[in-house]
């Protein structure tokens, strides 16, 4: 299988090494020159090209699937939208224009589309509640991804991402240290995110549709930062509720809407379509972080 994965970053990068060690041909793509060398270092052909700016697009091979994992790079809504709906765009029409159009494209998308929930559970099949103007942004990007490339003669599929972490994503600080505010965690490690896109392409499934990318345990914060700091062999954090955390007034507005929202993330759909986890479990995917923490402390 021929795919392009534009947007070698985080997980693009970890999904086109697994994608290549699987035999398929894989051309990864990032925006400047500066990524170039570690797409080429996993034995990937790499091309330059920006989603933002179509006619950079010309470059981009002939492919049976395209991934879309391109990031804005943390900046706000305006770049968000600039990447996210208007780059999807520009991709899905290039690709739309050819003789010969990809089969399939996935576009990694996030849980933070479905807003708050109280805690309560959601699936492919609870109505998103985009709250704030970057995830509204995600969701007209969910909605390009299935409906534009649907017009395009490509099938979409929306790998809607939990929490990332893995390799220099632990953030072990931010729990060990503290205060941690209560609410749930819904995470998935880099490579069950790469691999459950590999997956989806490999077998052909989802086409035309929605998959939750999470671990199967949605976790307590306040349990997690326990279990965190009994396993690195360090005393417990302090813990606050959200209200009081939002009293201390020592968040950032984004930092502020997050506490705000919680959820739990089921699994189920991406169970049920055969996928195994790598890292089921924040115990298993935290081991490494943990053994290198213990290390460093002597």
């Amino acid at each position: 299988m021929r795919v392009v994965v534009v947007g070698c970053g985080y997980v693009g990068l970890e999904l086109a090494r697994q994608l290549a060690e699987c035999d398929h041909d894989v051309t990864g793509v990032r925006r400047s020159d500066a990524g170039l060398d570690a797409i080429e270092s996993i034995g990937v052909d790499a091309v330059r090209a920006d989603a933002t700016e179509r006619s950079s697009l010309t470059a981009l091979p002939d492919a049976d699937a395209v991934v879309f994992a391109a990031s804005s790079g943390g900046r706000g809504a305006a770049a968000a939208r600039e990447v996210y709906v208007e780059g999807l765009r520009n991709v899905i029409g290039e690709y739309g224009e050819r003789p010969s159009e990809p089969d399939r494209l996935v576009y990694t998308s996030s849980t933070g589309v479905y807003g708050d929930h109280d805690g309560g559970w959601v699936d492919e099949d609870t109505p998103i509640d985009p709250t704030t103007e970057k995830t509204r942004v995600l969701a007209e990007a969910e909605r390009t991804a299935l409906e534009t490339a649907a017009g395009a003669g490509i099938d979409g599929t929306v790998a809607r991402f939990a929490g990332l972490y893995g390799p220099d994503r632990y953030r072990l600080d931010r729990y060990i240290d503290g205060p941690v505010t209560a609410g749930y965690l819904n995470m998935v490690h880099r490579d069950d995110a790469a691999g459950a896109v590999r997956y989806l392409l490999e077998v052909d499934h989802a086409r035309g549709e929605t998959v939750l990318v999470v671990d199967d345990e949605p976790v307590d914060k306040h349990a997690f930062a326990d279990w965190l700091a009994d396993e690195c062999g360090v005393p417990r954090p302090e813990k606050r509720s959200k209200r009081e955390r939002v009293a201390a007034g020592d968040l950032s507005a984004a930092a502020e809407r997050r506490i705000r929202t919680s959820k739990r993330c089921s699994n189920d759909r991406l169970r049920a379509l055969g996928y195994e986890l790598a890292y089921p479990t924040f115990r298993e995917g935290y081991r490494d972080a943990v053994r290198a923490f213990r290390t460093l402390r002597g």
